[in-house]
């Protein structure tokens, strides 16, 4: 089969579709078809050598993955059959023509939805929906102040938080990127490249503050985090685009708050703990994306790539212009 596939750590260039050994599905394994991946800024890290899959897991990027079920492990349920429409988050593989999965991680693909759309799903969705729920326990008529709003992540948060009757505030670096938040149902959004978001914020909650921070920026955001989280707030770290060391009282500043830091990273979750979140997901969230639902759930895919252009498909992510996901297409 074709996989993505670097030889060393380096820049997109290194990148190039190799044919690899085509894997068999183990006890309790699904053996999926891909049709669609997606990039993730895991992808790039792996790329550069800066974050390697967990233990045991492939090797070939790629967290997530839309496509058919081609073939059965021994051991599975029934729960599936060959040539059902099926999306999983993975610890890596996904970027390549056939990969397996825990039968208890595959995920139903919503009716009328391509494999495309589908794609866009599991690592961003989950990942929201997991900060959200699962560590910030997001109540009704709180304020979710979300970093990187346009991001897939980020797009998907906010209409998450719309979906528990909460409020989500976004930052975003152009105005159209913001633009593209408040369509999908953001209350407010400020620009961080021109405006203190942190001033922004507390002017709209009429200087109460926000009661959840999803934060993927780290260190640079601190200060400003601190200033615009309300008492007993939750500020909850999940990336660290700018790093992790922090010059400062920290400490002294959330105490003054008595809020709270949480950390999380899906990637390294046991299958369990992941089989939980997404048990959840699909019969709470799954159902929003079909026609007729209310609200209804949408993924917003930026640009669609062909898995022989994976290169370019990593430059487009480095750029940080796209708004949603960027989707890897698979070749028959």
């Amino acid at each position: 089969m074709f996989a993505a596939y670097f030889d060393c750590p380096g820049g997109p260039e290194n990148l190039y579709m190799k044919e690899v050994m085509k894997p068999n599905p183990g006890e309790g394994e699904v053996l999926v078809k891909v049709s669609a991946s997606a990039l993730n800024r895991a992808d790039l890290l792996q790329r550069r050598g800066k974050y390697p899959p967990p233990k045991g897991a492939s090797d070939i990027l790629g967290l997530e993955a839309a496509g058919r079920v081609a073939g059965l492990g021994p051991g599975c349920s029934g729960r599936w059959k060959i040539g059902d429409a099926v999306m999983a988050l993975l610890p890596g593989g996904g970027q390549a023509q056939y990969v397996t999965v825990p039968e208890g991680l595959l995920m139903p693909i919503p009716k009328d939805m391509t494999f495309i759309q589908a794609a866009a799903i599991p690592e961003a969705w989950l990942t929201a929906f997991q900060l959200l729920h699962f560590v910030g326990k997001v109540q009704e008529g709180e304020r979710v102040l979300i970093h990187a709003g346009a991001s897939g992540v980020g797009m998907a948060a906010i209409q998450l938080v719309r979906l528990a009757k909460a409020i989500p505030i976004v930052t975003a670096g152009t105005q159209e990127k913001l633009e593209a938040t408040a369509n999908a149902g953001a209350a407010a959004g400020f620009n961080y490249k021109n405006e203190d978001f942190s001033e922004k914020v507390l002017e709209f909650t009429q200087g109460s503050g926000v009661d959840i921070i999803l934060d993927c920026v780290g260190a640079s955001y601190w200060e400003k985090n601190l200033k615009c989280l309300s008492t007993d707030g939750r500020w909850i770290i999940y990336g660290l685009l700018s790093g992790g060391e922090v010059h400062g009282d920290l400490l002294a500043r959330l105490i003054s708050k008595r809020a709270s830091i949480h950390t999380s990273l899906l990637r390294s979750r046991d299958k369990e703990a992941s089989s939980g979140y997404q048990q959840a997901f699909t019969e709470e969230v799954l159902p929003h994306f079909s026609g007729g639902a209310c609200p209804r759930l949408q993924p917003l895919v930026d640009s669609v790539h062909p898995l022989h252009a994976i290169a370019e498909a990593h430059r487009a992510m480095e750029e940080n212009k796209n708004i949603g996901k960027i989707v890897i297409e698979i070749p028959v």
